[in-house]
Formats: structure tokens, sequence, C-alpha cells
């Protein structure tokens, strides 16, 4: 968890979970192969920071993103008394559509693969 990230913020990542609760800096996610980022975008123009080449910008939606995200800013609050990480949560509902899912492309695909094969099995396909 960061409250702001400079230019080249998550270059390289391969797993985990990272979520930004303030400003990024340019070329945000170049290299980025695997994890996932959570982005507070508040200013509305990370769009123009990150690096589209090996990632995509998604809502957070499903149940399972809205829970993780959730969970870290709580936690980030309860380890560092974050003002940051207690006006989200105190405005959850109105900041949340202002953060943007960053992720990777070839995982995302790996990802969707996995669950059609899934389904064919419970299908019996």
């Amino acid at each position: 968890m960061v409250e702001g990230v400079g230019d080249h913020g998550c270059e390289y990542m391969t797993g985990g979970i990272v979520v930004v609760l303030g400003k990024t800096g340019r070329n945000f996610a170049a290299g980025m192969s695997g994890g996932i980022a959570f982005v507070l975008d508040e200013e509305e123009r990370f769009e123009k920071l990150y690096n589209p080449e090996m990632v995509s910008l998604e809502a957070v939606e499903s149940e399972e993103n809205l829970s993780i995200l959730r969970r870290l800013v709580e936690r980030h609050l309860e380890l560092t008394g974050s003002g940051t990480a207690k006006r989200v949560l105190d405005n959850w509902e109105d900041i949340l559509p202002k953060f943007v899912k960053v992720m990777p492309n070839d995982l995302k695909r790996v990802l969707e693969e996995r669950q059609e094969a899934e389904l064919e099995v419970v299908s019996g396909g």
C-alpha cells in the first residue's frame, strides 16, 4: 500500500497486489506481467500516465476485488493511521468508482482461459 508513487510505479511487477491511494507518475505498469494494482484516480488523469503496452484498465466491480481492496485499505489504516485511508473508508461509496484496476493482459488471458476450462469440466464438455 502506497499513498503515492513517482514515475515507473509497478515497473516489471510479476505478482502480488498494490494499492495506490495517491498520485502516480508517468509510465506506470511498464513491463508489468503479473499481479494487480488498484489505483485511486481522483483527478481522472491516470489514463494518461499508465503504460498500455502490457496492461489494461478496468473498473473495480467484482465482489472479490471489492473485498480485497477494502481489506487492504482497512489494514493500511490500522497499521499507519493514514488520513487518506480513513477518508477513503469514510466515503467508500463515493470514492470507490474512482479506483481503477490495472491488470496485465497476459494474466487476464490466462485467468479467462482457466475459467473457461473449469466451466467445460463442470458442464461435461
